[in-house]
């Protein structure tokens, strides 16, 4: 089953076990994933999901972060709630010390040796954890390596 179904599936579980907030959103969700099918004019694949799943986790993080400077925790529960939802149907996250060891296996590989050399790391480096880590964590550690 890919994820467009299993999105669908457990819309169809959350209407029936009358989870609304989990309802609206996979809704939200899948209203995304509509409309990039509808650009693209064609279904798309569990690749290009992951990829709006992972946009969809990054804005939440994001309005997150500033909810808590603005002192909103009641916005910031339901965003906090929107992520573990949407966190579900992403793989299993790489550790700290799991991403650190891609990157300087990468760096290896690429046989990268200062901060020139940052793009063609990164662009190595990002199918290897894509929709797995946080791309500016993966950032962050590139440059740690690259001093």
């Amino acid at each position: 089953m890919n994820l467009s179904e299993r999105l669908n599936d457990d819309m169809k579980q959350a209407m029936k076990s009358q989870e609304k907030f989990k309802l609206t959103t996979i809704r939200m969700i899948r209203s995304s994933i509509k409309n990039q099918e509808i650009e693209l004019k064609r279904p798309l694949e569990d690749a290009e999901v992951l990829d709006i799943l992972s946009r969809e986790i990054k804005q939440r993080k994001d309005s997150l972060q500033e909810f808590k400077k603005a002192g909103r925790d009641d916005l910031e529960k339901g965003v906090a709630a929107e992520i573990e939802i949407i966190s579900v149907y992403l793989p299993q996250q790489l550790t700290e010390e799991e991403i650190k060891l891609i990157v300087q296996q990468t760096i290896q590989e690429t046989g990268a040796s200062s901060k020139a050399d940052m793009g063609k790391v990164m662009s190595a480096l990002l199918p290897k954890t894509k929709g797995r880590a946080d791309g500016k964590l993966v950032n962050t550690f590139v440059q740690q390596f690259l001093q």
